[in-house]
């Protein structure tokens, strides 16, 4: 089966939502690009992240981006919570200058984190709702 890549406006959706309820201002959201890919052989991957590179920003002369891709065959069987905590989990990766680079699991990402960081969102939605 041949890899296939296609916009994902719902995660990118999300991921909106995400970066401005948990205040993640080292976020830019127009630079954070949102993919669902079918095909992959992956058994435990459920999303990734992906930098535009330093070489790659000034080859191409673009500014730092991501891309979160969501393989389908995995995060679209998750329920809406454990998306949003798969979500999450890919937006800490992003590092406080934005740079292109990530930010490594060990002493910063962990399931602890994640869970706070989505019972604050949630927080967040009603507190919002109620407005």
């Amino acid at each position: 089966m041949v890899l296939k890549y296609v916009e994902a406006p719902d995660v990118k959706e999300l991921v909106d939502e995400i970066i401005e309820s948990l205040d993640l201002f080292h976020i830019v959201p127009q630079f954070v690009y949102c993919n669902r890919s079918s095909g992959s052989k992956s058994e435990r991957i459920i999303a990734r992240i992906h930098g535009l590179r330093r070489i790659w920003q000034e080859a191409l002369r673009q500014p730092p981006a991501y891309v979160i891709e969501v393989i389908s065959e995995h995060y679209d069987r998750l329920s809406d919570e454990e998306k949003e905590k798969t979500v999450i989990h890919e937006l800490l990766h992003i590092p406080n200058g934005f740079s292109g680079g990530f930010r490594p699991h060990k002493g910063y990402i962990d399931r602890k984190r994640v869970e706070k960081l989505h019972r604050v969102l949630l927080k967040r939605r009603v507190m919002n709702s109620e407005t």
